[in-house]
């Protein structure tokens, strides 16, 4: 039968060839590749705040792959491996390497030079990670956990919320994260800023 999966806003839809990297066949729904994914990703988070990283170790592109293969090794075969095909959003398949490491210098230089607050050099390292779109899959959520580990490791900050502090019908955070998403993509980083925290 085979994976059949329903995008909702903000979600890149994955090529057939891509959905043939499903490592568990008896995965046919959104809900049980959500429910799979959620379980590998905890067990990636857990791995995070059991381990102390140097600002160095952080911002490359081998611990950028690193996090996505601990959040999706379980699910994907394709893990922690630099997409193959062209996204929207995203940058051309084969620039994603070089987009890459012009951001994590760039993230250097804002910490070094405290260009920005804390917070702000975190979410902007974050933005411009999804819109660079690394990976087949899973692009926000790894950069939500990039900017966690950015804000706590490299700032000692405590992690970002992201909209859970307040109570919200179902939808209406994520609707508020794509919205604080897009006026970022105008160069407006307050409701991000905002959202984060909230």
């Amino acid at each position: 039968m085979g994976l059949n999966i329903e995008y909702s806003d903000g979600q890149t839809p994955l090529d057939d060839d891509e959905k043939e990297g499903l490592k568990i066949p008896a995965i046919i729904t959104r809900g049980e590749l959500d429910e799979f994914e959620q379980q590998n990703i905890e067990q990636a988070i857990i791995w995070t705040i059991k381990r102390k990283f140097r600002v160095d170790d952080i911002l490359t592109e081998k611990f950028v792959k690193q996090i996505h293969r601990k959040m999706y090794a379980d699910v994907w075969v394709w893990a922690g491996e630099f997409r193959t095909t062209n996204k929207n959003p995203g940058v051309d398949k084969w620039e994603i390497g070089a987009e890459l490491e012009k951001l994590l210098d760039d993230t250097k230089y804002w910490i070094n030079h405290q260009t920005y607050s804390d917070d702000e050099i975190a979410l902007r390292c974050k933005h411009r990670m999804v819109s660079i779109h690394c990976f087949t899959n899973g692009n926000g959520r790894h950069s939500r956990l990039m900017a966690d580990i950015i804000i706590s490791h490299a700032f000692k900050q405590p992690v970002f919320s992201w909209g859970t502090k307040h109570p919200t019908l179902p939808g209406e955070s994520r609707s508020e994260y794509l919205k604080a998403i897009r006026v970022a993509d105008n160069g407006d980083y307050l409701p991000l800023l905002d959202f984060a925290r909230s």
